[in-house]
């Protein structure tokens, strides 16, 4: 069988302007980087499609469940029945490419490319960004030490890099004694960055601008913030960022376009690509498939919360991903007997895309379920989530991408189609924006997760009153927290109930436009495995990049 690097490098790729101009795209619009990749001028956000389809999934599990690999077949799919359809994706972080997870291009036969360069450097975005950052913070240093004239005594700013790099949690750093913790700071991974998330959600280089002008970058000894703008360095942190404000695109497997740009992490950051990319694809196609990272919890949620009601996007329709393995997981099957039929554990897991069925619901948005083939799937098992679908009134489509690429989501797209077309629906938030911060949480955590209760503690009610004092209550809340459970617990697989989910602290990301709620011990740093990707990374004697994947 062949590895998903192989199956890229076979592709009968087209140059980059040969695919833009499929969608209309001119030549003068596009900042090529080689044959096959380019920057695309933003244009003007008029006139856009409605046509917006979010693909996203059921709590992820170790199997992997394709959405990624589904959201390109689906693009793929939709222009073979005629729709002009481009997919927009976030870039992937080194982090997790010399790590487990691997890249976030797709896989099989439902890839974009050019794969390796996408997962590894790219268009130079991520560098951008992650220099932009650390750069305020070289800033902020300095300017305490040279006499520290606005007078801080709080840092509430870090550094950031594009690694998974456990030793940078905390950090000692020289402040010449003039704050009251002088030596403590730390890094985050380059996607929890609030220039990342004020990247993503920006609509174009002047809202950049002022977006990063509202930073803040710490406090007084009398609590009063400090913003970025008193510093009088948003400029030249823009001008870091003015050719990776600009959308890439590239290709699928089968020449349909690929917007892939901007790649906060939904776990800790909100896990959508940027603005930018998804209006510049409904500026020149008809439908538009994007994903959000990990489960609809998660990245579906801060979807519809944060990202459509800053850029007043409405969805049209939802896909959910899931597969027999990770439903048999969510039922308390190993890994180790997944190809076994067992019944009995999917009637277990299936709360688990029960519930998110449920809460996409809640914003009133129709909804098929891909359901993901695998080999070992037995035709027992498909035909007890056909049923399951029917009695619980959702659509759901076998797909083989993978294996197939947009033939195998034929299918999915006509059902698609079919339900977009009948829906008169009005696309709905789950919450307000003048509602309190403390009731935004609640409402997430006990309609989305399912949860009883939420604590807050100490330290986050102060937060709580800081946001209040501030104004900015009437910001969207953005949850931090395991992608594995609908939880704050990673082992609480399934459906659980009757849980608390607890508030350890809070932040304001004024620039971006939203408060980070962190549960539990989030990592904002996560750290390598035992055996990294990255050990088998290596270059053959033609210079070619191999076991990427």
């Amino acid at each position: 069988m062949k590895t998903d690097y192989e199956i890229s490098l076979e592709a009968n790729k087209k140059n980059i302007e040969k695919v833009a101009s499929k969608i209309n795209i001119s030549q003068k619009d596009l900042n090529k980087y080689g044959e096959y990749k380019a920057k695309v001028n933003i244009p003007s956000f008029d006139n856009l499609s409605e046509n917006l389809i979010l693909v996203t999934s059921i709590n992820p599990t170790s199997t992997g469940e394709g959405k990624s690999t589904v959201t390109v077949g689906l693009c793929d799919g939709m222009n073979l029945i005629g729709k002009k359809t481009s997919v927009a994706l976030r870039e992937p972080s080194l982090g997790p490419v010399l790590g487990r997870k691997g890249g976030a291009t797709g896989g099989g036969y439902a890839q974009v490319v050019p794969m390796d360069e996408i997962n590894l450097h790219f268009t130079g975005d991520f560098h951008a960004i992650t220099s932009a950052h650390n750069a305020i913070m070289a800033l902020i240093n300095n300017h305490i030490f040279q006499g520290n004239k606005l007078n801080f005594d709080k840092i509430d700013f870090n550094y950031v890099m594009d690694m998974n790099e456990r030793a940078l949690r905390s950090v000692e750093i020289y402040s010449n004694g003039k704050l009251s913790s002088p030596k403590s700071s730390s890094f985050d991974i380059t996607v929890a960055s609030e220039i990342m998330a004020i990247l993503c959600l920006s609509e174009n280089i002047f809202d950049l601008k002022k977006r990063v002008s509202n930073i803040i970058l710490g406090y007084t000894r009398e609590s009063k913030p400090i913003y970025l703008r008193e510093l009088k360095i948003e400029g030249v942190i823009v001008a870091l960022l003015k050719d990776a404000i600009r959308p890439n695109l590239v290709q699928t497997l089968e020449n349909n376009p690929a917007f892939i740009h901007g790649g906060p992490f939904a776990n800790i950051a909100h896990g959508c690509n940027s603005v930018i990319a998804t209006k510049t694809a409904l500026k020149y196609s008809d439908y538009v498939i994007t994903e959000a990272g990990f489960g609809a919890d998660l990245g579906a949620e801060k979807f519809f919360n944060i990202k459509c009601r800053s850029a007043k996007l409405k969805p049209k329709a939802v896909v959910i991903v899931a597969t027999i393995k990770a439903i048999k997981l969510h039922g308390g099957v190993l890994e180790k007997d997944l190809a076994q039929e067992n019944l009995e554990a999917l009637k277990i897991g299936i709360k688990n895309l029960e519930k998110h069925v449920e809460n996409i619901r809640k914003f009133n948005l129709p909804i098929v379920i891909a359901l993901n083939e695998f080999t070992t799937d037995t035709d027992r098992e498909k035909e007890f989530l056909l049923k399951w679908a029917k009695s619980h009134d959702v659509e759901i489509s076998l797909t083989q991408v993978w294996s197939k690429g947009g033939e195998g989501a034929i299918d999915l797209s006509k059902k698609l189609v079919n339900l977009i077309e009948k829906n008169n629906k009005e696309f709905n938030l789950l919450y307000k924006d003048e509602d309190l911060i403390e009731d935004k949480i609640n409402i997430i955590a006990k309609q989305v997760y399912g949860a009883t209760s939420v604590k807050f503690t100490d330290s986050a009610r102060e937060k709580l009153k800081l946001i209040n004092d501030l104004g900015y209550s009437n910001l969207p809340v953005c949850m931090a927290k395991t992608p594995n459970s609908l939880s704050d617990n990673p082992k609480l697989l399934g459906r659980p109930e009757n849980f608390q989910i607890t508030i350890s602290d809070l932040k304001i990301n004024s620039g971006a436009g939203f408060i980070v709620a962190y549960l539990n011990k989030v990592l904002t740093m996560p750290g390598l495995p035992k055996i990294p990707n990255a050990i088998s990374i290596d270059i053959d004697e033609n210079e070619n990049i191999i076991n990427l994947f």
